[in-house]
């Protein structure tokens, strides 16, 4: 598969791997609500706070939206075109690579963009999520205005969407529920039983496998003779045709002279529509109702120059989710992620940098929790409630030298050592040295008095006396510890395998 290449990309595809593991430590005056809630926001570089949620929440992330930089000449100090795309580039790889790994096998990421990256967005993309897990470009109307003082008037935006495993989201994935204005073209002309009908055309594109069959010439009542039009064919073989006939699936119109089309019933539409490539702004809104949106959450304030409509958001969501399916975006902005997700009886974790992130986001979700109805409040019947937790990212679980730094507690170390050993996110208590067991191995850490030993390094070193109080587990064993007293027979023995702390933790 042909790659593309810039400039830093050598060292720009390793900026994962070195990335830092911190901690994330939550800041209670900025959370609101419910305390039970598992809603995150996080303040901090999200390059940084995606490696730290990686040990949680690796494949477990249903839906991604992000709504990065569109490096319009704006991104950076001092523009040069090639460095300035190089820079794009560089922030974006590595962001994408973690995402694709917190995303389930059945989850989707879909990315809005503008002319001035989307095409090597896509390429990037493929690269990292497989070309074969590309779902759509889907062009957005983001303005119903034209721009007159530009030689073309740009009015869309794209959305990138890539599945994290196409050929399990294409069969999970939601329908759209029909609209007022395509409900309207329903009627019963023939006073059909079923209801309510539209008709379709009766035929569809010559490709490559379709069956001679459905080649053949249709009689209509009126005793007009009609093949396919040029490049077409039947839906259906002739034999499937008049079965459809003689269901009365089939319209020839009320004089029986007209070309044949399937009768639709509105039953069967109710059920949802396929969502299509092109997003009017009529559905889904602009940046123009955006504007209008954050303006009336902050009167008097514009704080971002193209926010994106809670209906966008919303319609991703409808398509990408189910209720309390856990939903993600690292370029938080304005936070209207978080807002729909919340509003939508979604699971959410929103991550962004400024200081907005306490002047707007943590703000806007309050209003939110407290029942504020602008966006699709009314549309979705929000009343209120729930809650959010506010957090920052604090210091790296290892130091310079690779140390574990001063100060870190268990349950952090003990979340990363697991990821890093088995693959999957930690989801045990981090109350005991036992952490669990994956795959018949049983995983143990000593570290910082889990023993109950009060001294700073008590009880982190393998001892006989150590090892006669560990849970027990029938099988083979790593123990992470500072050192061990006990001889290579005595391992072998028990069956353990013993790695010291901080040399043998791997790294990623």
């Amino acid at each position: 598969m042909p790659l593309l290449h810039w400039l830093t990309r050598e060292q720009d595809i390793q900026t994962a791997i070195h990335t830092p593991y911190r901690l994330i430590e939550e800041v209670r005056e900025f959370s609101w609500g419910d305390r039970d809630t598992q809603n995150m926001l996080i303040q901090g570089d999200n390059l940084d706070a995606l490696k730290a949620l990686l040990p949680y929440y690796a494949g477990k992330v249903k839906c991604i939206f992000i709504d990065p930089p569109y490096n319009t000449r704006s991104a950076f100090e001092h523009y040069d075109d090639n460095l300035e795309h190089t820079q794009w580039l560089a922030m974006m790889y590595p962001r994408l690579e973690m995402l694709r790994e917190l995303l389930a096998e059945d989850g989707s990421i879909w990315v809005t963009i503008d002319d001035n990256e989307a095409h090597y967005l896509k390429v990037i993309m493929d690269e990292i999520f497989g070309r074969k897990n590309f779902v759509a470009n889907i062009l957005w109307q983001k303005s119903h205005t034209r721009e007159n003082r530009t030689d073309i008037s740009a009015v869309h935006d794209h959305l990138l969407v890539f599945a994290k495993q196409r050929d399990i989201w294409k069969n999970i994935r939601n329908p759209l529920p029909a609209s007022d204005s395509q409900l309207e073209r329903f009627t019963n002309p023939d006073n059909d039983p079923r209801g309510d009908w539209a008709s379709l055309p009766a035929h569809a594109k010559a490709e490559k496998g379709r069956r001679q069959a459905q080649f053949f010439t249709i009689t209509t009542p009126s005793g007009r003779q009609v093949d396919p039009p040029a490049g077409r064919c039947w839906l259906y073989t002739e034999e499937r045709f008049f079965e459809m006939v003689a269901d009365n699936r089939i319209s020839f119109g009320q004089d029986g002279k007209n070309a044949p089309r399937v009768k639709k019933f509105l039953s069967e539409v109710r059920a949802g529509l396929v969502p299509s490539t092109i997003w009017f702004h009529l559905e889904v809104g602009t940046t123009g109702s955006a504007k209008t949106e954050t303006t009336k959450l902050f009167p008097g304030e514009t704080p971002f120059s193209t926010p994106k409509p809670e209906r966008l958001i919303e319609r991703i969501l409808q398509i990408a989710t189910n209720e309390n399916d856990l939903v993600l975006d690292s370029f938080l902005g304005s936070g209207t992620t978080a807002a729909v997700a919340h509003k939508m009886g979604k699971r959410y974790i929103g991550i962004e940098m400024g200081d907005h992130a306490m002047t707007h986001c943590a703000p806007r979700l309050r209003k939110v929790i407290e029942g504020e109805q602008g966006g699709i409040s009314e549309a979705v019947g929000w009343k209120g409630g729930g809650g959010f937790r506010f957090y920052r990212l604090g210091v790296p679980v290892f130091d310079e030298n690779g140390h574990v730094t001063t100060g870190v507690r268990f349950a952090p170390l003990a979340a990363h050592i697991w990821f890093l050993e088995t693959g999957i996110p930690y989801s045990g208590q981090a109350d005991s040295p036992y952490l669990g067991s994956h795959e018949g191995v049983g995983y143990y850490l000593l570290f910082n008095g889990i023993l109950g030993d009060k001294r700073p390094n008590g009880g982190n070193i393998l001892t006989s006396k150590v090892l006669s109080g560990l849970p027990f587990h029938d099988g083979a064993k790593i123990i992470f510890g500072e050192g061990c007293r006990l001889s290579r027979e005595r391992l072998s023995v028990e069956g353990i395998t013993f790695r010291q702390i901080p040399y043998e933790i791997k790294a990623r």
